[in-house]
């Protein structure tokens, strides 16, 4: 089954920190990618701590299961169609294979899914010695927030160089929620 553990920190940055940031690492021109995200009718993902998406990226599609697991997230990803993709996105259709076993696993039911909308991304990204640097500029239910992400192998090592980075840069950390928290806050203000 295609799973990954993903250790990542994450800092929400204004415009001018994010614009000053990608000069001084000679980031490369961003790329797009679009998230559609989806949830059951009683938001058992959300209240799981867990999210449920398919991402558009230079024509390929991914269905990806992110599910907390220790100190990172346990992700499950797919290639799917676009069929699939449209099938989901109107019907609530599940596609065949991992991601969607992996999601009725952790259920513990097979959900019937609603499509909640999307978010835009252009993404870009650097391997530095220490782990990989991105910074994404997102776009969602009229807002645009600027993002640091940094991955790491370990989970303390990248804590510690994390924790450095944002002493570097004058910043406080302040873990953000994840996009599709921000997301639902946006499109959804109840939430």
């Amino acid at each position: 089954m295609p799973q990954e553990m993903e250790i990542e920190f994450k800092q929400l940055l204004t415009k001018a920190t994010y614009e000053k940031m990608i000069k001084y690492y000679q980031m490369p021109k961003p790329f797009r990618q679009e998230n559609h995200y989806f949830e059951t009718a009683d938001m058992a993902l959300r209240e799981a701590g867990a999210a449920l998406r398919i991402r558009v990226k230079t024509g390929s599609l991914e269905f990806t299961l992110k599910q907390p697991s220790g100190k990172g997230l346990l992700e499950t990803n797919q290639q799917v169609s676009a069929e699939a993709f449209e099938a989901l996105k109107q019907s609530g259709q599940l596609p065949e294979g991992e991601t969607a076993e992996q999601l009725c696993s952790f259920l513990g039911f097979e959900p019937s899914l609603k499509w909640l909308g999307s978010l835009v991304t252009d993404r870009t990204e650097k391997r530095i010695p220490e782990g990989l640097l991105v910074f994404d500029k997102s776009m969602y239910a009229g807002t645009t927030d600027y993002e640091l992400e940094f991955e790491a192998a370990s989970y303390e090592e990248g804590k510690l160089f994390f924790e450095n980075f944002l002493v570097e840069w004058k910043l406080s950390w302040n873990t953000p929620d994840n996009k599709i928290r921000r997301f639902y806050r946006a499109a959804y203000e109840q939430l």
